[in-house]
């Protein structure tokens, strides 16, 4: 699993950008901002949502944070109690972890399956936990050009709702946005801060000639 800590990001302080990094970087960076730079939000560049920083402590304190994996929701994976769930995923999901096993991030959420589902999957080698997890990872990487545009399309759409909401032009850039109109969205945001223009567009659109516009 790979570090949360390492995942890129991009700080605003007002509509001017601070820094591109790292999460640790930038929270670092953040950390030792001068008052006057005012209120900071720090986006993930993945899906343009805010990421919230506790800067409380020392440096080490902070990056600590950082590192550590999501927490698990209560709950547990299973499918509800009229199907019964194959051998193989029921001794999978309801073993007690070994003493000593390190944390992994996983997150125990109720899946609803057919019964033919369950049956299938508890014929799979590693049972249906792993299974599922192997094919939504195969899912994520094979994902085709549409499902790509429509991750790239709500990433700026987060970005734009948290920090542009109020701008001139933000619902019409929306609609542009969701449209898949390039030119008519660009219109829409071009009096907005270079800053929020020139994001905005990468998120949309990807790393390119708008990191200028």
């Amino acid at each position: 699993m790979s570090d949360p800590a390492t995942k890129t990001c991009t700080a605003f302080a007002g509509d001017r950008l601070l820094l591109s990094a790292p999460l640790s970087e930038v929270a670092l960076a953040v950390k030792r901002s001068p008052d006057e730079v005012g209120a900071v939000l720090v986006f993930d560049d993945t899906t343009g949502r805010p990421i919230d920083l506790d800067l409380r402590g020392s440096d080490a304190e902070v990056l600590e944070r950082l590192s550590q994996p999501p927490k698990a929701y209560p709950g547990r994976y299973r499918p509800k109690t009229e199907v019964a769930p194959g051998p193989t995923e029921s001794e999978e999901i309801r073993s007690p972890a070994p003493r000593g096993r390190p944390n992994l991030g996983v997150v125990a959420r109720e899946v609803t399956l057919l019964p033919r589902q369950w049956e299938w999957l508890g014929e799979q080698p590693g049972g249906a936990s792993a299974t599922l997890r192997r094919l939504v990872e195969e899912a994520r990487k094979g994902a085709g050009p549409r499902q790509q545009r429509r991750a790239a399309q709500d990433a700026a759409y987060q970005f734009m709702h948290a920090i542009a909401g109020d701008l001139a032009g933000y619902e019409e850039a929306t609609r542009a946005l969701f449209g898949d109109d390039r030119t008519s969205l660009e219109q829409q945001i071009a009096t907005w801060p270079e800053d929020i223009r020139t994001y905005a567009l990468r998120l949309a659109f990807g790393a390119g000639e708008n990191q200028s516009a």
